[in-house]
C-alpha cells in the first residue's frame, strides 16, 4: 500500500499502475501489463469471484439455475450499471461496501461470540518434500487472491479531484481496514469450525452463522456474501476498464475503446469489453484454475510495480510532496519484490498448468504490442 500511495502521488495519472509500468520501464511493459489485465488478472479474477457470488446467491434463493448462469448474470448487470456512468457506478460501489462490512463485522461477532469452541485439532501435517519456504508459498496463493483487488484504486487517479492526497490517504486507511476485517473473519472461522471444518465446507461463512444462529443465520449470512462479491465485481467494473482507455490513448489499443459517452462520460466500449470477457471465463473455468492462473501474473506485475518505485527516485523527476513515502525504503520495497517473487514461483510449482496457461497470455502481449506499435507507426 505505501508503494502504490507513493507512485500515486509521483504520477497522478488515469490507467495508474499502467501509468506507473509504461513511464518507469518501458511502453512494451505496460501494454503487457494490461494485456495480462485484460485477458487474465482483471478478467480472471472477477470470473473467479462470480462463480463465488454464485455460490451464495443459489443457497439464498434456491434458483434452479447453474452457477456459471448465475455468475452471468451478476456480471451483466453490473456492466449496464457502470455504463450509466461514475456517479452510478461508484454510487453502487459504496453501497455495497457498506453492505459488505457489515456482514463481515457480524460473521466475526457470531464465529466468536455465539458458536461453541471447536476443540479438536488436526496434528501437524508432514513436512512437505522439497522447501517448506516454498510451500507456505503456494499456501498463500489462495490468500494474496482474497486480499487482491484494492490496487486498482490507482486506475481512476486521473477523474479524483486530489489524487495525491486521497489516493495515497484511501489506499493506506483501506488496506489496513481489509487486514483488521480479514483477520477478525480467520480468527471467527478457525474458532467455530478449526481446520478440519473448515476443510469440509466451500461456504464457511454459511457454516460459521449455521452453527450461531441456525438455518436463519446461514440465510442472512449468504446473502451478505453474496453482496460482498458483489461489491468486488463493481469495483472491477468501476476501475480497470480504464486502464484499457489509457492504452487506447497511447495508440496501443483499438481506438474505439477510447470512446467515452458524451452522456454518461463512461468509457463504455470499454466496460463492456472487460464484462464480455469476465463472463466468457466464468461460464468456461472452475474457481481453482482461474485462481492459480491470476495469482502467478498478477504477483509478477506487483514486484515490477514495486521496482519503480526505485527508478523514479533515482531519476528523481516528479517528485511528490513526502506525504506518502515508503517507509524503510530501499529495504521494505526490496522485500515486497522478494515476496512477490516466492509467490509467483510457489504458485508455478504448486499448479504448473494453469499457471503456464496464464504466463503463457501474458507473454503473447509482446508480440502483439510489437504489431500494434507497427500498425500505429
Amino acid at each position: 500500500a505505501f508503494v502504490y500511495a507513493e507512485l500515486a502521488a509521483r504520477r497522478p495519472h488515469v490507467g495508474g499502475q499502467y501509468a506507473y509500468l509504461r513511464d518507469a520501464y518501458h511502453p512494451a511493459v505496460a501494454f503487457v501489463y494490461g494485456w495480462a489485465l485484460l485477458l487474465v488478472i482483471q478478467t480472471g479474477g472477477m470470473a473467479a469471484v462470480a462463480v463465488t457470488f454464485a455460490r451464495y446467491f443459489r443457497e439464498v434463493t434456491h434458483v434452479p439455475l447453474a452457477e456459471p448462469v448465475v455468475a452471468g448474470m451478476g456480471i451483466t448487470l453490473l456492466v449496464a450499471v457502470n455504463c450509466l456512468g461514475v456517479r452510478s457506478g461508484g454510487t453502487v460501489q459504496n453501497t455495497l461496501m457498506v453492505l459488505k462490512i457489515v456482514a463481515i463485522v457480524a460473521l466475526v461477532g457470531a464465529g466468536l461470540t455465539f458458536s461453541t469452541p471447536w476443540r479438536d485439532f488436526l496434528p501437524p501435517p508432514a513436512p512437505p518434500e522439497g522447501s517448506l519456504l516454498l510451500a507456505f508459498g503456494a499456501a498463500m496463493t489462495p490468500v494474496m487472491f482474497s486480499y487482491g483487488g484494492w490496487q486498482t484504486a490507482s486506475f481512476v487517479a486521473g477523474e479524483m479531484r486530489n489524487p495525491r492526497r486521497d489516493l495515497a490517504r484511501g489506499l493506506l486507511i483501506g488496506v489496513l481496514g481489509v487486514i483488521a476485517l480479514y483477520t477478525g473473519v480467520t480468527l471467527a472461522c478457525v474458532h467455530a469450525l478449526g481446520a478440519a471444518g473448515l476443510a469440509a465446507t466451500t461456504t464457511p461463512a454459511s457454516t460459521v452463522m449455521r452453527l450461531a444462529f441456525g438455518p436463519a443465520g446461514a440465510t442472512l449470512i449468504a446473502a451478505g456474501i453474496a453482496i460482498s462479491t458483489l461489491g468486488f465485481l463493481s469495483q472491477g467494473m468501476l476501475t480497470a476498464p480504464r486502464v484499457y482507455f489509457a492504452m487506447a490513448a497511447d495508440g496501443l489499443f483499438f481506438r474505439s475503446v477510447a470512446w467515452v459517452s458524451p452522456r454518461t462520460q463512461a468509457p463504455v466500449v470499454a466496460v463492456v469489453l472487460q464484462g464480455a470477457l469476465s463472463l466468457l471465463i466464468a461460464l468456461t473455468g472452475s474457481y481453482e484454475q482461474i485462481l492459480s492462473y491470476v495469482v502467478a501474473v498478477d504477483w509478477v506485475f506487483f514486484g515490477l510495480t514495486a521496482g519503480a518505485i526505485f527508478l523514479f527516485r533515482r531519476r528523481g523527476r516528479d517528485a511528490d510532496d513526502g506525504t506518502a513515502r515508503v517507509p524503510g525504503h530501499p529495504l521494505t520495497t526490496a522485500l515486497f519484490i522478494a515476496a512477490a517473487a516466492l509467490i509467483v514461483i510457489s504458485t508455478v510449482l504448486a499448479a504448473p498448468t494453469d499457471s503456464a496457461i496464464g504466463l503463457g497470455i501474458m507473454l503473447t502481449g509482446v508480440p502483439v504490442f510489437l504489431l500494434w506499435r507497427r500498425r500505429a507507426a
